[in-house]
């Protein structure tokens, strides 16, 4: 039995065990929803893991609200997710893994990825998609989720969805009767709802290009290859393996994959770290300073800037913030989620208030570059030129991340689309709420 441990994210507890002593650490990132103790006693993931654990430091983990995992008052976003994993590995003693990521799990896997490039030896994801899901109109992807929250466990709808996703299996009862349990002591039904609703409002189309590290994409069946494909596009130099089958869901349902996986991993060497990392872009600036400078002389100004300077810099430690340029009245700061710098910036232009200032603010995520500590690059340029177009007492963001934060309760208003100079045309959004 797995000896089933616990890493800490602030408050919450993520249940994690390791198998293996392979000198080379991989962490699986689950399809949706898991259980550690009952996959365990399943013969079809036990035998994937022991195969993994062959030739690697294997380390399994509950995603937050699933399995013996936590969950929180509410379901949290893509990053926060992402820092469970982060805390995973911290448990484990992993300071660089090879990370797998699988369905739903390819979102998690490929952002760690891109915003810890040197803690990831590899990517490897299964059936991935840029975007969560194809419909029609919202009101299709609402009717859908509305019957899955439903009918969540029920024997008849986990048949329907064996039947659709593992055909290969779903004549046995012994399979319908397991993938009915599997889901069951997944996750609740509110969690499965909060769970894929996530993963259809997520769009990783502009993460993508900021996957710097070896990436193997793995796909299976005529259903998601065009998914599949165009995620492998958009990252950098990805290999792409179709696997035997046409099984939409269970990754070991291919024996294969096992020996992809080990076959590229041992044939790419160690990378350089690069250089470029996806990052959250933060700025912020006063509205009408130099009017106000004016009405309250040099001295009383500057006795206020420093007052401006300490609320700002207390609300970028209490998000975890990285400060990293101030010019007159302006801030410039870097988050690695996208979700901690809008509430960063909402509370920035709450706590100013009461100095009788107005503040605005600018977000956008992307491929930023790093130079001896510093900064740069067109994702900072964008930042930038978003918060120049918000308004007082406003948090403006772009399309990329708004698409990130799905999940996280914060609402939108879109301001439509703006020709940012010298990056291009972006769609922005307003914040309407994110406390």
């Amino acid at each position: 039995m797995p000896d089933i441990r616990y890493a800490k994210n602030g408050g919450t507890s993520i249940a994690y065990h390791v198998v293996g002593d392979g000198t080379t650490d991989l962490v699986y990132v689950s399809d949706y929803v898991s259980n550690l103790v009952y996959a365990w006693e399943t013969p079809r993931w036990r035998n994937f893991y022991e195969r993994l654990a062959r030739s690697f430091r294997l380390i399994l983990f509950d995603k937050r609200g699933c399995g013996l995992s936590d969950g929180g008052r509410e379901f949290a976003t893509l990053e926060t997710r992402m820092e469970d994993l982060h805390a995973v590995l911290d448990a484990a003693g992993s300071e660089r893994a090879v990370i797998v990521g699988s369905h739903e799990g390819a979102g998690m896997a490929t952002l760690h990825a891109a915003t810890y490039p040197e803690r990831t030896i590899a990517l490897v994801v299964f059936q991935p998609s840029a975007t969560g899901g194809h419909y029609e109109g919202p009101e299709e992807m609402e009717n859908e989720l509305r019957e899955l929250r439903e009918r969540w466990g029920t024997q008849e709808w986990c048949d329907e969805l064996l039947r659709f996703g593992a055909p290969s299996i779903a004549g046995s009862q012994e399979d319908r009767d397991w993938f009915a349990n599997w889901l069951r002591v997944g996750a609740s039904p509110s969690v499965a709802y909060a769970l894929n609703r996530a993963f259809f409002e997520t769009d990783l189309t502009d993460v993508l290009p900021a996957v710097r590290v070896p990436t193997l994409v793995l796909y299976r069946g005529s259903l998601v290859e065009p998914d599949a494909l165009d995620f492998a596009e958009r990252v950098r130099s990805a290999h792409t393996v179709r696997v035997t089958g046409d099984d939409y869901l269970g990754i070991y349902l291919s024996p294969e994959v096992v020996d992809e996986i080990e076959t590229f991993v041992a044939g790419d060497q160690p990378p350089m770290v690069p250089d470029t990392v996806l990052t959250t872009v933060l700025f912020t600036d006063i509205v009408g300073s130099t009017e106000r400078a004016k009405e309250l002389g040099d001295r009383t100004w500057r006795e206020l800037l420093e007052r401006h300077h300490t609320v700002v810099r207390r609300e970028l430690a209490r998000f975890r913030g990285v400060e990293r340029d101030t010019a007159g009245d302006g801030f410039f700061a870097t988050f690695d989620g996208p979700a901690r710098a809008i509430r960063c910036a909402q509370g920035i232009l709450q706590a100013v208030g009461p100095l009788g200032l107005e503040l605005r603010a600018g977000v956008h995520s992307g491929e930023c570059e790093l130079h001896e500590g510093k900064v740069a690059g067109i994702a900072v340029s964008a930042g930038a030129r978003v918060a120049a177009l918000a308004g007082a007492g406003e948090v403006l963001v772009s399309s990329t991340v708004k698409d990130l934060v799905a999940g996280s309760g914060i609402e939108f208003q879109d301001r439509g689309e703006h020709e940012l100079k010298g990056v291009g045309p972006w769609r922005l959004y307003s914040v309407l709420d994110a406390q």
